[in-house]
């Protein structure tokens, strides 16, 4: 990760989805770092071990269950972590299911991808990002997407098209933070 050099020890994660894969992974970076990491994910029994894992490592390490998808918990996250540590310095939303489907699958499973894949990314970066700006120091926003949400093959259009939204929004808020 070498886009990340100037952060180091007193700077703070968060990682959406950070308990296991991608997210888990660049946790790991991020606590070699000497990084405050804020682990969230919904799996309590996953979460619980990944914090073990990084405790020790880390500058400190919190860990919370979050749904993403609920706008309410992500800005209580927000209000914790700032109160706890001052400052977010990377934004890591990561948090995305994959479940199978079709174009005429349940509404239900459509709902739950868009609102974990593309609104957990949403509510992460409307809700931390202001604080970031506020705060006054260099960050980042990382937002996961995946390269389905270009190739489209068949087999998950709803993981695809959450993808493909999770492309634009970040191209459109980068263009949005260049502005500021």
């Amino acid at each position: 990760m070498a886009f990340l050099p100037a952060l180091a020890s007193g700077h703070v994660a968060v990682v959406t989805g950070g308990a296991s894969g991608i997210g888990l992974a660049a946790a790991r970076v991020f606590a070699a770092r000497g990084m405050s990491v804020v682990l969230v994910d919904r799996n309590e029994a996953v979460l619980a071990a990944a914090a073990a894992e990084l405790t020790g490592s880390a500058g400190a390490v919190l860990e919370r269950a979050v749904d993403v998808a609920d706008r309410a918990a992500v800005e209580a996250l927000r209000d914790e972590v700032i109160a706890r540590f001052g400052a977010v310095h990377v934004l890591m939303n990561n948090a995305g299911i994959q479940p199978g489907g079709t174009i005429f699958g349940p509404l239900e499973d459509w709902q739950r991808v868009l609102a974990v894949n593309l609104w957990g990314v949403v509510n992460g970066s409307q809700v931390f990002a202001p604080a970031m700006l506020e705060g006054g120091q260099p960050g980042l926003i990382i937002n996961t997407g995946s390269k389905q949400g270009s190739t489209t093959p068949p087999g998950k259009p709803a993981y695809y098209i959450s993808k493909a939204g999770v492309k634009v929004f970040t191209e459109a808020l980068q263009h949005d933070l260049r502005g500021r």
